[in-house]
């Protein structure tokens, strides 16, 4: 139950954004979102195409069309993990993953430990008066399943 109330949180949050930023409030853009956090991990186009949540509710130029509307209101990300295609992720305040990724299969996995360059990223807003400040870190290389 603490999840699903996280969850709706989130989404809350998100839809509250887009709101104050213009953008209409849709069935599909509710599900795209509750796909995208339920994941915890970056999807593709052709992820959230293929989910269940969402195949009730538009088709694929939808989802490309508000995947573009959300990322420029500042609620998803867009990451370019490597040369794959590209990735989305949700962008909630105040929290970010890194990922590890496999460069011969594309597997993308979250890294459960706290970031390294926390640290580096505050003392880059106190010197430079830069706010906001956000990154993303992958790191690269082949997984257990491709070298063994």
């Amino acid at each position: 139950m603490a999840e699903e109330k996280n969850i709706q949180e989130r989404i809350d949050w998100a839809v509250d954004v887009c709101r104050k930023r213009g953008l209409r409030r849709t069935k599909a853009m509710k599900q795209l979102l509750r796909v995208l956090i339920e994941s915890q991990c970056p999807l593709t186009l052709a992820d959230l195409c293929g989910a269940k949540a969402l195949s009730d509710h538009c088709d694929k130029a939808t989802v490309f069309r508000l995947l573009g509307r959300l990322q420029a209101k500042g609620v998803i990300r867009r990451l370019g993990l490597h040369e794959r295609a590209a990735y989305y992720t949700f962008a909630y305040p105040g929290e970010h993953f890194d990922y590890l990724v496999c460069t011969d299969c594309g597997k993308i996995e979250t890294l459960k430990m706290d970031c390294p360059v926390k640290v580096l990223e505050k003392d880059l807003m106190k010197r430079t008066g830069f706010s906001g400040l956000y990154h993303e870190l992958e790191f690269f290389g082949s997984c257990p399943q491709c070298v063994g």
